[in-house]
């Protein structure tokens, strides 16, 4: 069972989610709140699997919230999806520096949000190629000059070559098919790199990729 947690100011938007999410059998809703500052305690007091963050909220917007959630040691296994009214909202950048496992904008198809949440809970991230370099991007724009850090040494060529891959947006069967792998190795190809790049996900990944100047805007795709 999926449990989420639903944290959006606008009261319709969390009742239609919380309808949507609850009618599956591997999901339900364990608590829901309109600001930064009730997402971060309900996170701690239900360790939800997911929460869904909706990035303008009162008291403590969205950001800050993640930031607080996924930086506290009782809450490894939470994953957060910002929500947004926007694609290009400033701050999804930061959202995912924090290490926010990705973004939906909020009138996404309900098929989709339901894959989303389970695409997160399994450990994967919401950063389709598009989406991947126009975040990066902008990213990009604000971060230092690309320096490789020592960390990359960790790596072997090969992990090199799947981290660009998740860098420029690639999911685990799309970085299969291009390095002629089976998707079940790329996946520990992934895990690997994460345990020794000492990174909490896939979407902390692709900002590494980034950041170390693995991948550079306009590469993907």
């Amino acid at each position: 069972m999926i449990s989420i947690l639903l944290a959006d100011d606008q009261n319709l938007i969390r009742a239609g989610f919380r309808a949507l999410l609850d009618a599956e059998a591997d999901m339900k809703v364990v608590a829901e709140c309109g600001t930064g500052r009730d997402a971060v305690r309900l996170a701690r007091q239900w360790h939800p699997d997911v929460v869904l963050m909706d990035i303008r909220m009162p008291d403590g917007d969205g950001l800050e919230a993640t930031r607080q959630i996924l930086s506290d040691a009782a809450l490894p296994g939470t994953r957060v999806v910002i929500l947004t009214t926007f694609e290009l909202d400033d701050y999804i950048a930061e959202a995912v520096r924090a290490g926010a496992a990705g973004f939906l904008v909020k009138d996404t198809e309900p098929a989709e949000l339901l894959r989303a949440v389970r695409i997160v809970h399994d450990g994967d991230a919401l950063l389709s190629p598009s989406v991947t370099r126009r975040i990066m991007a902008q990213l990009a724009r604000h971060s230092r000059a690309a320096e490789p850090p020592v960390a990359l040494d960790r790596i072997t060529d090969r992990e090199r070559e799947v981290l660009q891959l998740v860098g420029e947006g690639l999911n685990n069967a799309e970085i299969a098919g291009r390095l002629f792998i089976t998707p079940l190795t790329a996946k520990t190809h992934v895990s690997r790199i994460m345990a020794k790049l000492m990174v909490r996900d896939r979407a902390q990944l692709v900002v590494l990729a980034y950041e170390s100047g693995l991948v550079r805007p306009g590469w993907a795709g």
